[in-house]
This record gives structure tokens, sequence and C-alpha cells, in this order.
């Protein structure tokens, strides 16, 4: 009977969320919450394995590790029962309520940079330079004291500092960039960040209320990280950062916590002046910052919009590596007077919501002892629940399925309800690890680097080898018990079988996520589906379907009976009317074709860059592919692999193709 309750998130999930009224949210989240309180009593009450001490002491851990998790799954789901912004119309209403004032502030952008290969802070600072709003100084701070650095500010008419002494890491580096500037406002872009054109003008005028301190905006990856790059599905899977800047950060917004994420924000200086600048006793400094803002009562505000792309880690390590060091700055801001336990003058409701982002990182205790339990039942013989095929029925499947049929609907397509685990088999050993060790130093993720050959990440690899082979090794046990089932009640046996198969089936599909493909070029290739127009000299324009671009090339697919694109001195512009670009081919496969840019002027290079990367609109919001094909796509390139990127074949991040000239200016 309580399978019927599925038939509410299926009704409600079929019209989109945004569209919905907020009593739809609200239902959905009252039915998961009882579901998953009776799910509990019953837990409690009738499950427990009681019959020997190592199965009370498993049966119990397996109880608390559960019921954390399901509990703590339930803060951003209350945190969603108020109303949350989308600020895309009110910053367009207030973008010309400022166009129509005298307020024309002078905004200082900083850029800290330390170690960034050149080709990405220089495309960071073109960007920078290009910002529709004139009245904009552009700040190198360089912490690495680079002379190729500074010759590039100054070639590119950027201010360029570096300080005599590098203490504090970044927060350092800002609030010395903060001292030596004068500008009213703050904008703070990574080294590998590009601002679109019109990223000032369109969020100044959420400043032009006195209270508002801070407006930060998404951040964007144009690359896709190790997890969908080593795994092939670009096409199937949405960024691991995707579901916090579409659904988690407006909804703080909805409680006035919006986080300070470090980059691609505009700050008003003197509310950063009010708080003594960016904190530099916080490994997480802009997460901290944030929160010193809130106490002092400045507001904060999250436009969803993006506005800007950076880089996201290319290789395994470095990607776990960057969420070890933000595990560890969140983890120690609950020891900092400015920290979301310790802050003064913070509501209920702001101070859970900033708890909400460490216990993200705390989950991950509980959900390694929930990867480890299924060991005892092939390895000991001790089932630590006791389920019956009605319980299976009426209390665990309806809640299950709520969730899966929910969760997409509830953060607007954000985040798959399965798929986007396959992230948490990978990072889950490496960051208890850091949860109990507590490791020190600093390390700024490599961006842009080349890699001649691929290769296995072995410290996260040999810990997924060592549980693949201890749940191989309990299928087995369970397997030979399934022949004495005077061992095992028919429901402990079939528990401990799905459950095992599963834990093993995510350990290899996490360990085939930990192989590094080579990159021999880093450069980020977008994915786009626009008509091209092929022209030679003295020949007529040949049609042609662009399906992959980037500052090196572009690939695509000829029309049937077409032979001489191949051949010649050609030019290719696309719909919109761009600027044509002068192209020679590099690869053939059928009638599939790479062509590089070939020698372009400095007029057409600045063109493309523009749209490639600072047009109005360029990075769009994905939807989630149908998440049974998406599965189904995982497992083959899990066990068969997936190629290594080549041209043709290449690791695609989606663009808006678009209608915009490619001028150097927005449409």
């Amino acid at each position: 009977m309580s399978l019927l309750l599925l038939l509410w998130p299926l009704l409600l999930t079929r019209r989109p969320e945004q569209g919905s009224p907020i009593w739809a949210r609200r239902s959905l989240i009252l039915l998961i919450t009882l579901l998953t309180l009776r799910y509990l009593h019953w837990r409690c009450t009738s499950s427990l394995n009681l019959d020997t001490t190592l199965s009370t002491l498993l049966s119990l851990v397996l109880l608390m590790a559960e019921g954390w998790l399901l509990l703590t799954g339930l803060v951003p789901l209350w945190l969603a029962w108020r109303r949350y912004p989308d600020r895309r119309e009110q910053a367009v209403q207030q973008r010309h309520a400022w166009l129509a004032s005298t307020w024309r502030p002078c905004v200082d952008i900083l850029v800290p940079t330390y170690g960034e290969p050149i080709t990405v802070l220089e495309r960071s600072l073109k960007a920078c330079r290009r910002q529709s709003y004139p009245n904009t100084t552009v700040w190198v701070l360089d912490d690495s004291g680079r002379t190729e650095v500074e010759q590039l500010a100054r070639s590119l008419g950027c201010r360029y500092r570096h300080r005599p002494e590098r203490a504090n890491a970044k927060a350092g580096n800002l609030n010395d960039g903060l001292r030596i500037s004068e500008g009213d406002l703050i904008a703070v872009f990574d080294a590998d960040f590009i601002p679109q054109a019109s990223f000032l003008e369109n969020t100044i005028g959420l400043l032009m209320d006195p209270e508002v301190a801070l407006v930060q905006t998404p951040q964007h990856c144009i690359n896709a990280d190790p997890v969908m790059r080593n795994l092939a599905m670009e096409r199937w899977m949405l960024p691991d950062e995707e579901s916090f800047y579409r659904w988690i950060e407006p909804v703080r917004d909805g409680w006035g916590a919006v986080v300070c994420a470090g980059t691609s924000f505009l700050v008003r200086r003197r509310a950063l002046e009010s708080i003594g600048g960016f904190a530099e006793d916080a490994l997480s400094e802009d997460f901290v910052t944030g929160i010193a803002l809130r106490e002092k009562g400045w507001r904060l505000l999250y436009l969803q919009q993006k506005l800007s792309a950076g880089l996201a880690a290319e290789r395994m390590l470095d990607f776990v590596r960057q969420r070890q060091r933000w595990a560890r700055g969140t983890l120690q801001s609950l020891q900092l007077p400015k920290g979301p336990l310790r802050a003064r003058n913070l509501s209920w409701g702001v101070r859970l919501a900033y708890l909400e982002g460490v216990i993200h990182w705390v989950n991950n205790l509980p959900r390694l002892l929930l990867m480890l339990m299924p060991l005892c039942i092939g390895l000991f013989g001790v089932v630590p629940i006791k389920i019956s095929a009605a319980a299976l029925l009426e209390l665990l499947l309806p809640l299950w399925g709520t969730v899966l049929l929910s969760i997409g609907w509830l953060n607007r397509s954000s985040r798959a309800a399965l798929l986007s685990e396959l992230t948490g088999w990978v990072l889950t050993v490496p960051l208890v690890s850091t949860l109990v060790l507590r490791p020190k130093g600093f390390r700024v993720t490599p961006k842009h680097q080349a890699h001649q050959q691929g290769g296995w990440t072995w410290s996260l690899a040999l810990p997924l080898v060592l549980l693949s082979g201890l749940n191989a090794a309990n299928l087995i046990g369970i397997l030979r018990q399934g022949t004495r089932p005077e061992q095992l009640n028919a429901e402990g046996w079939g528990l401990g079988l799905v459950w095992g198969g599963l834990n093993l089936l995510g350990t290899l599909v996490a360990l085939r996520a930990c192989w590094d493909p080579p990159q021999e070029d880093p450069t980020p290739w977008f994915a786009v589906e626009t008509t091209g127009f092929i022209s030679h000299s003295g020949a007529e324009t040949e049609t042609c379907r662009i399906s992959a671009i980037s500052e090196k090339g572009a690939e695509l697919e000829l029309q049937p009976g077409t032979t001489t694109s191949a051949a010649g001195k050609a030019v290719l512009r696309w719909d919109g009317q761009p600027t044509p670009l002068p192209i020679r081919p590099m690869a053939w496969q059928g009638s599939r074709i790479c062509f590089a840019w070939h020698e372009p002027s400095p007029e057409q290079r600045e063109a493309l860059e523009h749209w490639l990367y600072q047009r109005q609109g360029c990075w769009v919001d994905r939807e989630p592919p149908t998440e049974w094909r998406a599965l189904l796509a995982l497992l083959k390139r899990a066990l068969l692999g997936a190629p290594a990127p080549a041209p043709l074949r290449r690791s695609l991040v989606p663009i808006a193709s678009g209608t915009e000239i490619l001028s150097g200016r927005d449409k």
C-alpha cells in the first residue's frame, strides 16, 4: 500500500519545479521527512540484530551511520522549505536603474596568481581588460614574482604587484591588493577565471542598495572534471559543483547565508574594511570572510547567472586534493571566532545554513561505514540488519523510491539521483583521511598541464583495489552461504547479495575513474551544434555542421559528396555572421575533419576569444540526461574502457551556439 505514495512524486515531477507552486515542493519535503522518520522508527525498534555481542555492535554502528546520513540529508530539504530568490530578473531591473543613475563607481579587479601558466593568466587578464564597463583598474597580484608575469601585465595595461613577503596565502595577497588599490568596489577573479564582458554591468546594479556588501556569481568550468573526463561521461554527467551553484547557493540566499566562493564576486570596499579585510586566519578565507560580513549586518546576494568560467582540476589526484583542501578549510572554520559556530548576530537559520556545508564533509565518515558494512555478511556471517520482505516493500522502497524520483526535481535538475554518487565513491576514503589525520600545508591546484602518458593515481586506486577485493571475497562468502540457507535467512542472504554487489560495482567504477588518460594539449574544447560555412578563394561556399570548437581550431562534418574542403586556402564562419577565420586541415575521419586556425590576425583572435568566453549567455545550465541511459553508458565505459582523447574524439564541454556577432561586443 505504501508504494502508492510514489504516485505523488511521479505526478509533481511532470512539471518543472521552477514553474510549480511552493506547496508542491513543501509537500515532497514533508513526504520525504515522514517516510524517513517512519523508517528510522522501524530501524530503532524492529530491525536490530541483538543475537550476539558482535552482531549487536555492528547493528548499532550501522544504525548510527544510516540515521546520521538520513537526518542530515533532511537539513538541505528543510532549508529549501522557505522561498528562495532567483535574482536574474532583479539584476536586469537594477542594471537599468543603475544606468539611469549617475553612480559610476571605480572598480578594482584583483587577479591573485601563484604559478599558473602564462597562457591561462593571459586569457583571464584579457577578459578583465575587455569589460564593457570602462571605469576599472586590473591588478595582477603575483605571489610568484615571475618576470614574465610582470611583462604580461604591463603589455596588457594592467597594474602589477609582487609583495615582498608571501604571508597568509591568498587572503594575504588579496589584502595587500586591497591596501594599494583605491576603487569603491572590488571584483576578484582567480587567475584561471574568464569573466564575460558584461560581468560588471550585470552585478554593479545590485550594489546600489547600501546594505549589500557582496554579489556572488556561479563558478563554471570550461573543461570536464577528471571523473567525467576519465570515464568519457561528459555528455551524461553534470559537473560536481553544479548542484551547489544551482540549488544550494540559491537556497542559502533565501536565508541570507550566501557563501562567498573565492572568485567571481563583486564586493564593496567599505564592507571589507569594516571587517579588517579578507580573513587571513582561515584556510577557507572566502567562506569565513562571507560569514564575517554577515555578522556585521551586511547583506550578501547570489546572482544565479554564469558570468565567468575557469578551469577544473585536470588530474584525479589534483581533483581530490582540491576537495581535501576545501574540507580542511571548512572544518577549521568551526574553531574561528568568525566561523559558523562562534560568529555572533546570526539567526538559527543562517547558522544552520552555514553549518550544512560543514556537515557535507563530515558525512564522508558514516558513508565509509556504509561502504564497509556489507563485508560483515559474507566474511563474518553477521547480518547487521533484520529486514523482512514486508518491511522492504512497506518501508524501505517507498522511502528510497520517493527520494530517487524527487531529488532531481527538488534541486532543479542540477544533480542526478544516482550518477552523482560516483564522485563520492572516489572521494570518500581520501576525505575520511582528511577528517581523521588533519594534514597541514597548502597546495595550489595545477591547471592547464600537458601529460604525454596516462597513468593510475595509486594513492587513490590502492584503497579502492583493497575495497574491491574485500567486496569480491564478501560476495563469494555470501554465495557459499546461499548453498547452506540454514545459516542465513532468505532476506539476509538477498540483502547481502544486492548490497555487496552494488558496493563491488561502485568500487570498480570508481577505480576506473582513477586512471588518467594522456592529455597532450590541455586547451579546452567545446561541444556546439551550429551550421558553418567554408569559403575558398574563387570557389563556392560549402555548408557544414560544426560539432566542436576551441582556441586552436574546429571540428566539423561536411555534407555528403563534398571533397574539396580539405585542400586549398579557406576560411570558416558560422551562424550569426562571425568574422571568418583562416583554417587548415589537421585530421580526417570520413566526412569529419579537424581544422586548425591558420595564423589568424590579432583582431580575428580577439573576436574568437570573445565568442568562446565573453559573449552574454555562452555558459548554459545543462539538463541531466535520462538517468537509466546514463547508467548504461557508465557501465559500458567502466567495463570496456574509454578511448583516450584525440582529434575528432575529444573531451567536450557544451557551450551555447548563439547568434551573437563575432565582433568583440555582445549583441
